[in-house]
């Protein structure tokens, strides 16, 4: 897939369908092939443009196209092949029919078809960007480890080697069909190879999120836990939007004006303490409700200006890094932690790295997986994990 995939999400209720809507409008509009796509379950994609969205693309405005990604219907067509599948991994193991069955009710297939969806849809057109409508910031963050997550855990269980794999089910089958579990192997082997296109995909410079926010000091500190999470996952930030802005009262006095300036003070305080997440786009609150083309075409014009509505998201160097300082070597992630709690430990070949709760495991290149951690540092450009050559694991 070569095109710019761009995904916008929020807490709930702070706009983002709608600037995602606008920004594939603007897009659109200057001259690119736009597609746009709603992952999110309240389906108000088509409420936005004022036109009714199903799961197949369809044509919105000259250039634009959208479409509402329904993933219940997903899980019914997708699912059902490998859902049998496992069944049959699980009976071979001795796992009771209907344990097996309410085992293969995997929590976040639905997310997961969703994105795999997305990803299949961008490949089907000829889009230069494809903008995406996510899911609340929790429900999206859920969405975009799924990849990753049971990639890791599908490794562990079925190891990529399919004549590893075809042993250990014929194995466990006993005197079923060696093709029967040649099936399934197949089938799995197809399903870590989905779920790394989406990891490759999700980590490309490519692809970045764009965060929307109302000014509430809630709604930032989620924003700020939001990049912390998403850069731990290898995915990029490459903006924040500011929505709901009230307007300056200029001179205006009156008891309305002067809580418009107070709130309005407020509001601009909060965008003040995120100013290390760089420029941060802002949308003052409108009178009537954006809904249609020419609405929407209006905020992109508040929002972005005569600028490029996709300035900004250049990859800016590796998310991980490793670079030799004196005699030690130091391991740099850009993950801006700030006054979150961190905790990092060594697991084998592997740093975990736990933010917020969220955790992380890094895999160590060869090089330091022979030293040993003294240090890790804070600063403005993230996490320094400082390594030092252990002479015992560099003679073994």
């Amino acid at each position: 897939m070569s095109a710019r995939l761009l995904l916008f999400t929020g807490k709930g209720g702070v706009g983002k369908t709608t600037l995602a809507a606008a920004t594939a409008a603007a897009l659109a509009a200057g001259g690119r092939k736009a597609l746009v796509v709603s992952t999110d379950p309240a389906h108000s994609l088509g409420d936005a443009f004022g036109v009714p969205l199903g799961g197949a693309v369809s044509e919105v405005d000259a250039g634009l196209h959208a479409a509402q990604i329904d993933p219940r219907s997903l899980v019914d067509d997708a699912w059902r092949e490998l859902r049998g599948h496992l069944r049959t991994v699980l009976a071979g193991a001795g796992v009771d029919e209907l344990d097996a069955e309410e085992l293969t009710v995997l929590p976040g297939v639905e997310e997961l078809l969703a994105l795999a969806e997305v990803r299949r849809l961008a490949g089907t057109g000829p889009w230069d960007v494809v903008v995406v409508d996510c899911g609340p910031t929790a429900e999206t963050l859920r969405l975009l480890s799924l990849p990753e997550a049971l990639g890791s855990y599908l490794e562990r269980l079925f190891p990529t080697h399919r004549r590893v794999v075809r042993g250990l089910l014929a194995g466990l089958a006993g005197s079923t069909s060696v093709e029967r579990w040649d099936a399934t192997a197949d089938a799995l082997g197809r399903l870590a190879e989905s779920l790394e296109q989406l990891r490759v995909l999700l980590t490309s410079p490519a692809t970045s999120v764009r965060l929307v926010l109302t000014p509430e000091r809630v709604v930032a500190a989620e924003t700020r836990r939001t990049v912390t999470a998403l850069a731990l996952q290898g995915i990029r930030v490459d903006g924040v939007v500011a929505n709901r802005l009230v307007p300056h009262p200029g001179a205006a006095r009156g008891a309305a004006a002067s809580w418009m300036r107070t709130r309005r003070a407020e509001q601009d305080a909060v965008l003040a303490s995120l100013a290390d997440l760089g420029a941060v786009r802002c949308v003052e609150h409108r009178a009537g409700e954006p809904v249609g083309l020419p609405a929407l075409l209006e905020i992109a014009a508040r929002l972005y200006g005569d600028g490029d509505p996709l300035e900004g998201a250049a990859a800016e160097g590796p998310l991980i890094d490793v670079v030799r300082v004196d005699d030690e070597y130091e391991l740099r992630l850009a993950v801006a932690v700030g006054d979150s709690d961190l905790d990092l430990v060594r697991v084998g070949d592997d740093l975990a790295v736990t933010v917020d709760g969220r955790r992380k495991l890094v895999a160590l290149p060869s090089l330091l997986r022979r030293c040993v951690v003294v240090g890790a540092e804070l600063d403005d450009t993230g996490l320094a994990v400082r390594f030092r050559p252990d002479p015992d694991l560099w003679m073994r």
